[in-house]
């Protein structure tokens, strides 16, 4: 498919690199134009070695390849993201000033405008007439997303993110392509993610075990929104009170030792190990063989606990030694005190263990903590990176699985442009 990406003069014109990425990583033929205010974000070097062709922005450059007819016409799909409320004015007034707005004006087939700006521009009675009046006449703009823009300003106006941009695009040219087992190629297409989920037991005799909370809802939305993605997704899995989701192998396991076990079996050609199961920090030193007994002339048992192997150092040791291209992201409950706050003792559990991310949760044990997370179908979480502002993302557990799938994948697509 021959794709036209348009980038507008915003700063997020930096996750149009990612989503150039995506697009020429599914295997379509990416022209890169962006306007002149773009590269005074991005430059021209970056746009060509990404897309592998020449990159240019006015209609005199080019000129015996007629590049101003020739890029609308031959265009499959044209995605503008950003598109600043300087470039939605443009685009709504028929303007042809330069070669971005030509080719929009010649484009014959599906086109997505990705807007981006302040929340007063996208607010603006005169951005919102713009808007309306593109959608009338056919042109697809999505909704900008809520969240931090530049400085310290958070609001409606943020680009979506770019496998979300990603998503949309190829939705209008009839979804996304198939790979070789005829399933849709999505932006983890190709890739293999491993993902734990659920609550370990650790046996204190046959019948009786230390368990958790965990209904290894979660972890089987991340499962489930991985293999959307188009991965192959392998799930350990210990107690879940849901069933595992379609498409992904299972390995069951019981307790933390069987389940470090399978992780670290498993872990070996990995793109992504998503460590979301609550595994037991420690089990019973000796488990009994047979059902502890309770008796009037005995005396109360006593149980003498040890520490469980930490599983996600050990596979970021593992990765570490092995395999340095391979993302892991971590799972913490954490809870706040008077010596520091949850997001305190996420950060420092980020730094302590190694992954990338790790995906924060806080918990209590009053109506906003522990109930709210163990068992609900909802979530609110924040993920946390080495570098950058914590992400916040709330909804549904498939929604909150669905944030974490797409920071995963700019993640890797990040990596990819370096």
């Amino acid at each position: 498919m021959r794709v036209v990406l348009g980038v507008g003069g915003g700063i997020a014109a930096y996750k149009a690199a990612l989503l150039l990425r995506l697009f020429t990583e599914a295997g379509h033929d990416v022209t890169a134009v962006p306007t002149e205010a773009a590269l005074s974000f991005v430059g021209k070097a970056t746009w060509e070695a990404l897309s592998g062709k020449p990159v240019r922005t006015d209609v005199f450059e080019a000129v015996e390849t007629v590049n101003h007819v020739r890029l609308g016409h031959e265009a499959d799909l044209v995605v503008v993201a950003p598109a600043t409320a300087d470039l939605l004015a443009r685009a709504a007034g028929g303007h042809a000033d330069d070669l971005l707005t030509t080719t929009l004006l010649m484009a014959h087939c599906p086109v997505l405008l990705a807007p981006a700006m302040h929340t007063e521009m996208w607010q603006h009675p005169a951005t919102r007439a713009n808007v309306a009046l593109l959608r009338e006449r056919g042109v697809n703009v999505l909704e900008p997303a809520s969240g931090r823009l530049t400085g310290a300003d958070s609001g409606p106006g943020r680009l979506p993110e770019p496998e979300e941009i990603f998503g949309a695009a190829l939705a209008l040219v009839g979804g996304p392509s198939e790979d070789d087992a005829g399933r849709p190629a999505g932006p983890l297409a190709g890739r293999r993610v491993l993902v734990s989920a659920g609550g370990t037991r650790e046996p204190l005799d046959p019948v009786r075990f230390l368990g958790n909370r965990s209904s290894g809802k979660q972890g089987a939305a991340l499962a489930r929104a991985a293999a959307d993605a188009g991965a192959d997704v392998t799930l350990v899995a210990a107690h879940m009170d849901v069933p595992a989701p379609e498409g992904a192998r299972v390995v069951s396991v019981g307790s933390a030792l069987d389940l470090r076990e399978a992780m670290l079996a498993e872990a070996p050609g990995a793109d992504v190990v998503i460590m979301a199961a609550a595994v037991a920090d420690f089990r019973p030193s000796e488990p009994q063989a047979s059902k502890i007994k309770k008796r009037d002339d005995a005396a109360d048992p006593v149980i003498t606990l040890v520490r469980n192997p930490d599983v996600l150092v050990e596979l970021v040791q593992r990765r570490n030694d092995a395999e340095p291209g391979q993302l892991i992201v971590g799972f913490a409950a954490e809870t706040g005190d008077d010596a520091s706050s949850a997001l305190d003792y996420g950060r420092a559990k980020l730094a302590r263990k190694g992954c990338e991310l790790l995906v924060l949760n806080e918990v209590g044990d009053d109506a906003t903590g522990s109930e709210r997370v163990f068992g609900r179908d909802s979530n609110s979480v924040l993920i946390l990176a080495r570098d950058g502002e914590p992400e916040h993302a709330a909804g549904s557990k498939d929604e909150v699985a669905a944030a974490v799938v797409r920071r995963i994948t700019c993640e890797l697509a990040a990596r990819t442009t370096q």
